[in-house]
Protein backbone atom coordinates (compact mmCIF):
# COMPACT_ATOMS: atom_id res chain seq x y z
CA UNK A 1 0.00 0.00 0.00
CA UNK A 2 2.80 2.41 0.95
CA UNK A 3 4.57 1.62 -2.32
CA UNK A 4 1.41 2.43 -4.30
CA UNK A 5 1.01 5.74 -2.48
CA UNK A 6 4.65 6.62 -3.18
CA UNK A 7 4.29 5.84 -6.90
CA UNK A 8 1.12 7.95 -7.02
CA UNK A 9 2.91 10.85 -5.33
CA UNK A 10 5.80 10.65 -7.78
CA UNK A 11 3.47 10.60 -10.77
CA UNK A 12 1.41 13.46 -9.33
CA UNK A 13 4.57 15.47 -8.71
CA UNK A 14 5.73 14.91 -12.28
CA UNK A 15 2.34 15.96 -13.62
CA UNK A 16 2.38 19.12 -11.51
CA UNK A 17 5.90 19.91 -12.70
CA UNK A 18 4.79 19.76 -16.34
CA UNK A 19 1.59 21.70 -15.77
CA UNK A 20 3.24 24.47 -13.76
CA UNK A 21 5.12 25.77 -16.82
CA UNK A 22 3.17 28.56 -18.49
CA UNK A 23 4.06 30.68 -21.51
CA UNK A 24 2.22 33.96 -22.05
CA UNK A 25 2.73 37.32 -23.76
CA UNK A 26 5.36 39.75 -22.53
CA UNK A 27 3.72 43.09 -21.80
CA UNK A 28 2.98 45.53 -23.29
CA UNK A 29 1.78 43.29 -26.12
CA UNK A 30 0.94 44.83 -29.51
CA UNK A 31 0.49 43.33 -32.97
CA UNK A 32 4.18 44.09 -33.62
CA UNK A 33 5.38 43.04 -30.18
CA UNK A 34 4.09 39.56 -29.43
CA UNK A 35 6.83 37.86 -27.47
CA UNK A 36 6.87 34.92 -25.03
CA UNK A 37 7.49 35.17 -21.30
CA UNK A 38 7.87 32.12 -19.06
CA UNK A 39 6.20 31.41 -15.74
CA UNK A 40 7.49 28.36 -13.88
CA UNK A 41 6.36 28.31 -10.25
CA UNK A 42 8.04 24.95 -9.75
CA UNK A 43 11.49 26.44 -10.40
CA UNK A 44 11.87 30.26 -10.23
CA UNK A 45 15.59 30.07 -11.11
CA UNK A 46 14.82 28.27 -14.38
CA UNK A 47 12.06 30.80 -15.09
CA UNK A 48 14.45 33.70 -14.51
CA UNK A 49 17.24 32.22 -16.64
CA UNK A 50 14.99 31.52 -19.63
CA UNK A 51 13.34 34.95 -19.53
CA UNK A 52 16.69 36.68 -19.13
CA UNK A 53 18.18 34.80 -22.07
CA UNK A 54 15.22 35.48 -24.35
CA UNK A 55 14.92 39.17 -23.54
CA UNK A 56 18.62 40.00 -23.60
CA UNK A 57 19.34 37.88 -26.67
CA UNK A 58 16.34 38.93 -28.77
CA UNK A 59 15.35 42.36 -27.43
CA UNK A 60 18.63 43.65 -25.94
CA UNK A 61 16.59 44.30 -22.82
CA UNK A 62 17.53 43.31 -19.28
CA UNK A 63 14.38 42.18 -17.43
CA UNK A 64 12.89 44.85 -15.17
CA UNK A 65 15.18 47.58 -16.52
CA UNK A 66 12.37 49.73 -17.94
CA UNK A 67 8.67 49.91 -18.68
CA UNK A 68 8.89 48.81 -22.33
CA UNK A 69 11.00 45.74 -23.21
CA UNK A 70 10.45 46.45 -26.93
CA UNK A 71 11.84 49.99 -26.92
CA UNK A 72 15.11 49.25 -28.73
CA UNK A 73 13.82 46.76 -31.30
CA UNK A 74 10.74 48.86 -32.13
CA UNK A 75 12.76 52.05 -32.68
CA UNK A 76 15.72 50.59 -34.58
CA UNK A 77 18.16 51.51 -31.82
CA UNK A 78 19.60 48.07 -31.12
CA UNK A 79 23.35 47.48 -31.37
CA UNK A 80 22.81 46.40 -34.99
CA UNK A 81 20.45 49.34 -35.79
CA UNK A 82 17.57 47.20 -37.04
CA UNK A 83 13.86 47.45 -36.43
CA UNK A 84 12.60 44.06 -35.27
CA UNK A 85 8.95 43.11 -34.98
CA UNK A 86 7.67 39.95 -33.32
CA UNK A 87 4.31 38.81 -34.66
CA UNK A 88 3.69 35.45 -32.99
CA UNK A 89 5.15 32.64 -30.92
CA UNK A 90 4.34 28.98 -30.35
CA UNK A 91 5.21 26.53 -27.59
CA UNK A 92 5.98 23.19 -29.21
CA UNK A 93 5.18 19.69 -27.96
CA UNK A 94 8.43 18.21 -26.63
CA UNK A 95 9.84 15.64 -24.18
CA UNK A 96 9.30 16.74 -20.58
CA UNK A 97 12.80 18.09 -19.92
CA UNK A 98 12.67 20.46 -22.90
CA UNK A 99 11.01 23.76 -23.74
CA UNK A 100 11.02 24.70 -27.44
CA UNK A 101 9.50 27.99 -28.57
CA UNK A 102 9.15 29.16 -32.17
CA UNK A 103 8.88 32.87 -33.00
CA UNK A 104 7.93 34.63 -36.23
CA UNK A 105 8.62 38.23 -37.05
CA UNK A 106 10.18 40.75 -39.38
CA UNK A 107 13.53 42.54 -39.28
CA UNK A 108 14.11 45.77 -41.18
CA UNK A 109 17.64 46.83 -42.03
CA UNK A 110 18.35 47.92 -45.59
CA UNK A 111 15.33 45.79 -46.56
CA UNK A 112 12.51 44.24 -44.52
CA UNK A 113 12.60 40.46 -44.24
CA UNK A 114 10.44 37.94 -42.41
CA UNK A 115 12.14 35.49 -40.08
CA UNK A 116 11.42 32.42 -38.00
CA UNK A 117 13.57 31.45 -35.03
CA UNK A 118 13.43 28.65 -32.49
CA UNK A 119 14.82 28.67 -28.97
CA UNK A 120 15.29 25.49 -26.95
CA UNK A 121 15.85 25.22 -23.20
CA UNK A 122 16.69 22.52 -20.69
CA UNK A 123 13.94 22.74 -18.06
CA UNK A 124 16.13 21.04 -15.46
CA UNK A 125 18.63 23.92 -15.48
CA UNK A 126 17.14 26.76 -17.54
CA UNK A 127 20.14 26.60 -19.87
CA UNK A 128 19.85 27.17 -23.60
CA UNK A 129 20.33 23.85 -25.41
CA UNK A 130 23.32 24.06 -27.74
CA UNK A 131 23.07 21.70 -30.66
CA UNK A 132 26.78 20.87 -30.36
CA UNK A 133 26.14 19.46 -26.88
CA UNK A 134 23.64 16.94 -28.23
CA UNK A 135 26.11 14.86 -30.21
CA UNK A 136 29.30 12.95 -29.54
CA UNK A 137 32.27 14.94 -30.83
CA UNK A 138 33.12 12.10 -33.21
CA UNK A 139 29.60 12.22 -34.69
CA UNK A 140 29.34 15.92 -35.56
CA UNK A 141 30.80 15.56 -39.06
CA UNK A 142 28.49 12.61 -39.72
CA UNK A 143 25.43 14.64 -38.72
CA UNK A 144 26.56 17.56 -40.88
CA UNK A 145 27.06 15.19 -43.82
CA UNK A 146 23.59 13.65 -43.35
CA UNK A 147 22.00 17.10 -43.30
CA UNK A 148 23.97 18.20 -46.35
CA UNK A 149 22.80 15.14 -48.25
CA UNK A 150 19.18 15.87 -47.37
CA UNK A 151 19.48 19.48 -48.56
CA UNK A 152 21.25 18.38 -51.74
CA UNK A 153 18.51 15.85 -52.52
CA UNK A 154 15.79 18.44 -51.96
CA UNK A 155 17.53 20.94 -54.25
CA UNK A 156 18.33 18.35 -56.93
CA UNK A 157 14.78 16.99 -56.94
CA UNK A 158 13.46 20.50 -57.51
CA UNK A 159 16.03 21.10 -60.25
CA UNK A 160 14.80 18.00 -62.07
CA UNK A 161 11.27 19.39 -61.88
CA UNK A 162 12.35 22.81 -63.18
CA UNK A 163 14.38 21.36 -66.04
CA UNK A 164 11.50 19.16 -67.15
CA UNK A 165 9.59 22.21 -68.39
CA UNK A 166 9.56 22.70 -72.14
CA UNK A 167 10.48 26.22 -73.23
CA UNK A 168 10.86 27.46 -69.63
CA UNK A 169 10.31 31.19 -69.04
CA UNK A 170 13.17 33.48 -68.01
CA UNK A 171 12.19 33.23 -64.35
CA UNK A 172 12.55 29.45 -64.41
CA UNK A 173 15.96 29.78 -66.06
CA UNK A 174 17.01 32.12 -63.25
CA UNK A 175 15.72 29.63 -60.68
CA UNK A 176 17.76 26.87 -62.29
CA UNK A 177 20.86 29.04 -62.06
CA UNK A 178 20.10 29.81 -58.40
CA UNK A 179 19.79 26.16 -57.38
CA UNK A 180 22.70 24.92 -59.50
CA UNK A 181 24.96 27.33 -57.60
CA UNK A 182 23.47 26.55 -54.19
CA UNK A 183 25.93 25.30 -51.59
CA UNK A 184 24.38 22.36 -49.75
CA UNK A 185 27.13 21.75 -47.19
CA UNK A 186 25.95 22.19 -43.61
CA UNK A 187 27.52 23.16 -40.30
CA UNK A 188 25.88 22.76 -36.90
CA UNK A 189 27.35 26.14 -36.03
CA UNK A 190 24.90 27.91 -38.35
CA UNK A 191 21.82 25.71 -38.39
CA UNK A 192 18.59 26.24 -36.47
CA UNK A 193 16.72 23.40 -34.77
CA UNK A 194 13.77 22.57 -32.58
CA UNK A 195 12.50 19.56 -30.68
CA UNK A 196 9.29 17.69 -31.33
CA UNK A 197 7.58 14.85 -29.53
CA UNK A 198 9.68 12.16 -31.23
CA UNK A 199 12.01 13.99 -33.61
CA UNK A 200 14.51 16.79 -34.00
CA UNK A 201 13.94 19.23 -36.85
CA UNK A 202 16.94 21.02 -38.32
CA UNK A 203 16.31 24.23 -40.27
CA UNK A 204 19.04 24.93 -42.82
CA UNK A 205 19.40 28.28 -44.52
CA UNK A 206 17.90 28.89 -47.94
CA UNK A 207 19.81 28.98 -51.24
CA UNK A 208 19.03 32.63 -51.97
CA UNK A 209 20.29 35.93 -50.62
CA UNK A 210 17.80 38.72 -49.97
CA UNK A 211 17.91 40.05 -53.54
CA UNK A 212 17.11 36.62 -55.01
CA UNK A 213 14.58 35.55 -52.42
CA UNK A 214 11.56 36.07 -54.68
CA UNK A 215 12.93 33.35 -56.97
CA UNK A 216 13.52 30.87 -54.16
CA UNK A 217 10.44 28.65 -53.98
CA UNK A 218 12.16 26.18 -51.66
CA UNK A 219 13.05 28.67 -48.94
CA UNK A 220 14.62 27.29 -45.78
CA UNK A 221 15.17 23.54 -45.58
CA UNK A 222 13.35 21.78 -42.72
CA UNK A 223 15.02 18.43 -42.20
CA UNK A 224 13.51 15.92 -39.77
CA UNK A 225 15.37 13.10 -38.06
CA UNK A 226 13.67 10.95 -35.43
CA UNK A 227 15.26 10.49 -32.04
CA UNK A 228 15.56 6.81 -32.90
CA UNK A 229 17.54 7.64 -36.05
CA UNK A 230 19.85 9.89 -34.04
CA UNK A 231 20.18 7.56 -31.06
CA UNK A 232 23.64 6.22 -31.91
CA UNK A 233 25.01 9.76 -32.25
CA UNK A 234 23.68 11.22 -28.98
CA UNK A 235 26.01 12.48 -26.28
CA UNK A 236 25.37 11.34 -22.68
CA UNK A 237 23.85 14.78 -22.07
CA UNK A 238 21.33 14.31 -24.89
CA UNK A 239 20.39 10.79 -23.75
CA UNK A 240 19.56 12.00 -20.24
CA UNK A 241 17.81 15.09 -21.57
CA UNK A 242 15.51 13.07 -23.82
CA UNK A 243 14.80 10.11 -21.56
CA UNK A 244 13.49 12.28 -18.72
CA UNK A 245 16.46 11.78 -16.39
CA UNK A 246 17.32 14.40 -13.78
CA UNK A 247 21.03 13.70 -14.26
CA UNK A 248 22.65 16.68 -15.98
CA UNK A 249 25.96 16.26 -17.78
CA UNK A 250 28.42 19.12 -18.21
CA UNK A 251 27.77 21.26 -21.28
CA UNK A 252 29.77 23.86 -23.17
CA UNK A 253 30.57 27.48 -22.32
CA UNK A 254 28.38 28.97 -25.04
CA UNK A 255 25.05 30.65 -24.19
CA UNK A 256 25.61 30.33 -20.44
CA UNK A 257 24.58 32.84 -17.77
CA UNK A 258 26.99 33.75 -14.98
CA UNK A 259 26.54 35.79 -11.81
CA UNK A 260 29.23 37.34 -9.68
CA UNK A 261 30.92 40.51 -8.48
CA UNK A 262 33.58 42.99 -9.51
CA UNK A 263 35.79 44.13 -6.62
CA UNK A 264 33.75 41.92 -4.33
CA UNK A 265 30.97 44.50 -4.07
CA UNK A 266 29.47 45.26 -7.49
CA UNK A 267 27.04 42.47 -8.50
CA UNK A 268 27.00 41.68 -12.22
CA UNK A 269 25.35 39.19 -14.57
CA UNK A 270 26.98 37.88 -17.75
CA UNK A 271 25.46 36.19 -20.81
CA UNK A 272 27.83 34.44 -23.21
CA UNK A 273 26.01 35.09 -26.49
CA UNK A 274 28.37 33.76 -29.18
CA UNK A 275 31.17 31.21 -29.12
CA UNK A 276 33.53 30.39 -31.98
CA UNK A 277 35.56 27.30 -31.03
CA UNK A 278 39.10 26.67 -32.19
CA UNK A 279 39.90 23.50 -34.09
CA UNK A 280 41.88 22.20 -31.11
CA UNK A 281 42.50 23.11 -27.47
CA UNK A 282 45.94 24.58 -28.16
CA UNK A 283 44.46 27.34 -30.33
CA UNK A 284 42.42 30.42 -29.49
CA UNK A 285 38.63 30.27 -29.39
CA UNK A 286 36.69 33.53 -29.43
CA UNK A 287 33.40 34.62 -27.93
CA UNK A 288 31.07 37.57 -27.43
CA UNK A 289 29.23 38.31 -24.23
CA UNK A 290 27.03 40.95 -22.66
CA UNK A 291 27.13 41.86 -19.01
CA UNK A 292 25.36 44.33 -16.80
CA UNK A 293 25.63 45.68 -13.30
CA UNK A 294 22.58 44.38 -11.48
CA UNK A 295 21.94 47.87 -10.11
CA UNK A 296 21.66 49.83 -13.39
CA UNK A 297 20.93 46.97 -15.83
CA UNK A 298 22.62 48.54 -18.87
CA UNK A 299 24.18 46.13 -21.37
CA UNK A 300 27.96 46.27 -21.82
CA UNK A 301 29.67 44.33 -24.61
CA UNK A 302 32.59 41.96 -24.13
CA UNK A 303 34.80 40.52 -26.87
CA UNK A 304 36.77 37.58 -25.55
CA UNK A 305 39.27 34.89 -26.38
CA UNK A 306 39.82 31.56 -24.68
CA UNK A 307 42.82 29.25 -24.73
CA UNK A 308 42.51 26.19 -22.54
CA UNK A 309 40.99 27.50 -19.30
CA UNK A 310 42.33 31.06 -19.67
CA UNK A 311 40.05 33.88 -20.77
CA UNK A 312 41.06 37.32 -22.09
CA UNK A 313 38.35 39.96 -22.61
CA UNK A 314 38.25 43.46 -24.06
CA UNK A 315 35.48 45.75 -22.86
CA UNK A 316 35.12 48.59 -25.35
CA UNK A 317 33.99 52.06 -24.32
CA UNK A 318 33.19 53.83 -27.59
CA UNK A 319 34.13 54.06 -31.25
CA UNK A 320 36.45 56.92 -32.19
CA UNK A 321 35.58 58.18 -35.68
CA UNK A 322 38.76 60.25 -35.85
CA UNK A 323 41.03 57.23 -35.43
CA UNK A 324 38.61 54.64 -36.85
CA UNK A 325 39.01 52.35 -33.86
CA UNK A 326 37.31 51.23 -30.69
CA UNK A 327 38.57 52.81 -27.47
CA UNK A 328 38.64 50.22 -24.67
CA UNK A 329 37.22 50.75 -21.19
CA UNK A 330 38.72 47.71 -19.50
CA UNK A 331 40.50 44.40 -19.91
CA UNK A 332 39.70 41.14 -18.14
CA UNK A 333 42.17 38.31 -17.54
CA UNK A 334 40.63 35.29 -15.84
CA UNK A 335 40.73 31.53 -15.51
CA UNK A 336 37.88 29.05 -15.61
CA UNK A 337 37.74 26.35 -12.97
CA UNK A 338 34.70 24.12 -13.34
CA UNK A 339 31.64 26.37 -13.28
CA UNK A 340 33.56 29.33 -11.83
CA UNK A 341 35.59 32.12 -13.43
CA UNK A 342 38.00 34.27 -11.43
CA UNK A 343 40.56 36.91 -12.35
CA UNK A 344 41.05 40.66 -12.67
CA UNK A 345 39.16 43.53 -14.31
CA UNK A 346 41.63 46.30 -15.23
CA UNK A 347 40.55 49.88 -15.91
CA UNK A 348 42.07 50.96 -19.24
CA UNK A 349 42.77 54.55 -18.15
CA UNK A 350 43.92 54.14 -14.56
CA UNK A 351 45.36 50.60 -14.90
CA UNK A 352 43.73 49.82 -11.56
CA UNK A 353 43.03 46.11 -11.05
CA UNK A 354 39.80 44.91 -9.47
CA UNK A 355 38.92 41.31 -8.73
CA UNK A 356 36.21 39.60 -10.77
CA UNK A 357 34.49 36.42 -9.60
CA UNK A 358 31.76 34.67 -11.58
CA UNK A 359 29.79 31.47 -11.15
CA UNK A 360 27.53 29.75 -13.63
CA UNK A 361 23.87 30.21 -12.79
Amino acid sequence: MKKSVLVFMLISGLSFSQKSLKVSDLQPKTEDSTFPVISYAENPLVENKINTFLQVNELEYVPNSGSNPFKLVSTGTTSYSNYVYFYSWEKLETPKNILSIGMDGEASGAYPENFSVWKNFDLRTGNFINIQDLFQASSVKTIERLLGEKVKKRVNDFLVELKSEKNPPEETQEQIGLYEECSTEQSLEYIQYFFGKDRLTFVAGRCSNHAMRALDDLGSHKLELTYKELEKYWSPYARNLLNGSNKVEKTSFRNKLYKGKIDGKYPITVLVSRFYPADNSSELSSFNAEYWYDKNKKLIQWDGQMKGNHISITENDHYDDATNQWIPRAFVEADMNGNKISGTWQDYKTKKNLSIELEEL
